[in-house]
């Protein structure tokens, strides 16, 4: 009797055990699988990686590099970048080999364990748990512990922060123009290069130059954008789909996106019926795991820090450095100088691409914080002219700080420089980019914000882009007097992609210097967009006839990285959206654009953001349309007000010390790091010389007096 009254209990108690068994089992199965099918695509992308990373420097040792291995090996991701990058293709592949579903989108399915996926490719590997050290009075390489309670906030080798949901083609990851024939909000998505072709392109260049702004204005731009954002290409995933086959045939698949050619385009005949195009690096996604559509990396800190200078991760960072020295100096060039002063020093690469550009020079590119520092002399010039300062710093706070080791020195001179970064940007560059919007975006500083988020947007990363309209077909080299030098006084920009012999060999810095402070850049204009410069001849090799187009590039970028369109964001920023021809008129002020767009488009909607941010007139004493200005100034703002180390926040310098770095500027910038003496008051303002030059003694010094330490 006894044992009938427990035998109730008894067969709950035995089927709660059978459920829980099968569970752990149902589980067991699940982590089995799950390991499997991870084990087996990390072999896969594990060979695709290694077989591109050997196929690229094979290119670059043995014959003259094509254009795309010319810009694969700008955007080649190295060190923990890479292993981001990877750990999210194997995540991605990981995850549709488990559902057999490339169009799955509920992230909730029970069925898949999303932790589980993530240990086990092991997202978290390149970027371990941070151990802040609360004492430390300066920024880490990574940016890492910026945010003390979200200390990896702004960090290197994250995604890209979105404002608006992604929009790809599945859901997912496939971007809007993958799939032939298939429709967005009921509309064709034009060819990349169509676009380029009907609303960028421009042939008279006369008339094209910025009247109030000189070429500085245009380089400063690059140099933000290359402190704040860096998204390399991904490698393929499988060894079937090879960068060779989607440079050669065009094949399109896995990571492969070609910007097709159309038939009537002149590129057709002559480069071919496709340019190749590799999607952007991406990472795995983040609990608690809302949205699994695919994110880009961003392989830079998020903060103005000067990073292009002393690089996101510490093994760069070290190998940056003269570890020697007990100054704290950067590491300079000893094979060649520049009327005695520095260059960077050469890649130790055995043969680099900038030597294909002049093969009897023999000139190396060169190595700095940034991977595209040789993308053009102007650039390479800029890097020179920030290694230099940091130089001079750090010998300069020597002599008033004898005790301070080599570290202390590195870490005062670094934290000067970002500080020069920061209020260049925000007083002389962002007021002419912004215009009369400036104070609307960008208020008054009132402190950090340890609540703000200071990463960059994917959109952003677009946004900025505004800046390749205002690049002018040429670049000039002046002379003491700011004259044009004698010998090719003018060289077109595609002969100064990868150029560093023509700075080493053919007359330093200098030159190129008093063309950034004495011409113009060029005028951001809806009827001449983009010099053919950019747009046909992009990493053209000398003496080759292929080139990219930059244009096409930066649209079918917008796919690659699911962008919602124009509207949508339209809408983010509180402006109209506008649906009929009548509507686009009136926000373009521009009746013949309009109709061009809307012929390609079909829907306003679907304009691709950085075509639609273009196409803007330009806002009251501003260089961008209303749309780009909240982008940028919603972005800035959150730039400084999320970063603990902002040279105005109290605590990071002393007042003394604020006092002194307000007075920083280009100019004096100039003066201290070449042999030029004479220089402009407002150097981002189109200067005639000599009435709008000044000598270097009349330029305000940064006064390091009140770094002296109390213990001297």
């Amino acid at each position: 009797m006894r044992l009938l009254h427990h035998l109730p209990a008894l067969l709950a108690s035995l089927t709660l055990l059978h459920v829980v068994a099968s569970a752990i089992s149902a589980q067991t199965t699940r982590t089995v699988a799950i390991s499997d099918a991870v084990t087996q695509v990390k072999d896969q992308v594990n060979k695709a990686f290694l077989d591109s990373r050997t196929r690229l420097k094979t290119a670059l040792s043995s014959k003259a590099p094509t254009t795309r291995q010319l810009s694969e090996y700008l955007k080649h991701a190295k060190g923990r970048t890479r292993t981001a990058i990877r750990n999210g293709q194997v995540w991605e592949e990981s995850l549709k080999k488990l559902t057999k579903k490339a169009t799955l989108t509920n992230a909730t399915d029970p069925s898949l364990d999303l932790t589980a996926l993530s240990w086990e490719v092991g997202c978290e590997v390149p970027v371990p748990v941070v151990r802040c050290d609360k004492n430390n009075p300066y920024r880490t390489i990574t940016g890492e512990c910026n945010n003390r309670r979200n200390p990896s906030l702004g960090a290197a080798n994250r995604a890209l922060a979105r404002w608006l949901p992604a929009e790809y083609e599945d859901g997912l990851a496939l971007p809007f123009g993958w799939t032939p024939g298939k429709k967005r909000n009921c509309f064709p998505i034009p060819l990349a290069r169509e676009v380029s072709n009907q609303i960028v392109s421009y042939l008279n260049e006369e008339g094209v130059l910025d009247q109030n702004r000189s070429l500085l204005f245009m380089q400063w731009g690059q140099i933000v954008d290359h402190d704040l954002d860096f998204a390399p290409d991904t490698e393929m995933g499988s060894s079937k789909h090879s960068k060779v086959q989607c440079d050669k045939y065009c094949i399109q698949g896995d990571n492969c996106f070609p910007i097709t050619i159309p038939p009537d385009d002149p590129k057709f005949k002559t480069q071919g019926k496709c340019m190749p195009f590799f999607r952007a690096g991406f990472v795995c996604p983040t609990p608690p795991y809302q949205s699994l559509a695919r994110d880009q990396i961003n392989a830079l800190t998020s903060f103005l820090d000067a990073s292009f200078v002393y690089g996101p991760e510490p093994s760069l960072a070290s190998r940056l450095r003269n570890l020697s020295s007990p100054l704290g100096l950067m590491a300079i060039n000893q094979e060649v100088w520049d009327h005695g002063l520095a260059y960077p020093p050469f890649e130790n690469k055995k043969r680099s691409p900038c030597e294909f550009i002049n093969t009897t020079a023999h000139v190396p590119c060169f190595l700095t914080g940034d991977s595209r520092a040789n993308e053009h002399s102007l650039l390479a010039v800029s890097h020179t002219l920030f290694l230099r300062e940091h130089n001079r710093l750090a010998r300069e706070l020597k002599i008033l700080n004898p005790q301070w080791d080599g570290e202390k020195l590195y870490q005062e001179a670094r934290k000067i420089l970002g500080a020069f970064v920061q209020i260049i940007t925000f007083r002389d560059y962002l007021p002419i980019v912004l215009g009369v919007e400036m104070q609307k975006w960008i208020p008054p500083y009132q402190g950090y914000n340890k609540s703000v988020d200071p990463r960059i947007s994917n959109v952003f990363t677009f946004a900025l882009r505004f800046g390749h309209l205002e690049v002018p077909s040429t670049v000039s080299r002046l002379d003491e007097n700011y004259q044009p030098r004698c010998l090719e006084p003018e060289l077109p920009l595609h002969t100064l992609f990868f150029n560093t012999w023509r700075i080493v060999k053919d007359g330093g810095i200098d030159p190129l210097v008093r063309g950034l402070l004495a011409k113009k850049s060029k005028l951001m204009n809806q009827d001449k967009m983009m010099t053919g410069e950019l747009r046909n001849k992009l990493f053209q090799p000398t003496h080759k006839i292929h080139g990219f187009d930059l244009a096409a590039i930066n649209i079918q970028r917008c796919r690659d990285h699911g962008m919602p369109g124009y509207n949508s964001w339209r809408g983010f920023c509180g402006l109209s959206q506008p649906q009929t021809l009548e509507e686009l008129t009136a926000v373009l002020k521009n009746e013949m654009l309009a109709k061009k767009l809307l012929d390609l488009y079909g829907t306003p909607d679907n304009i691709d953001i950085w075509i639609g941010g273009i196409a803007e007139p330009l806002v009251e004493r501003g260089a961008v349309g209303p749309l780009l200005a909240c982008l940028l100034g919603k972005q800035f703002q959150q730039i400084r007000d999320g970063d603990r180390f902002w040279w105005e926040n109290r605590g990071v310098f002393t007042e003394k010390q604020r006092d002194s770095l307000q007075k920083m500027s280009f100019s004096r910038f100039v003066c201290d790091n070449t042999r030029i003496t004479k220089v402009p008051l407002n150097p981002f303002q189109v200067n005639s010389y000599p009435q709008d030059f000044v000598n270097c003694s009349a330029i305000d010094e940064l006064d390091l007096s009140p770094w002296a330490s109390v213990e001297n």
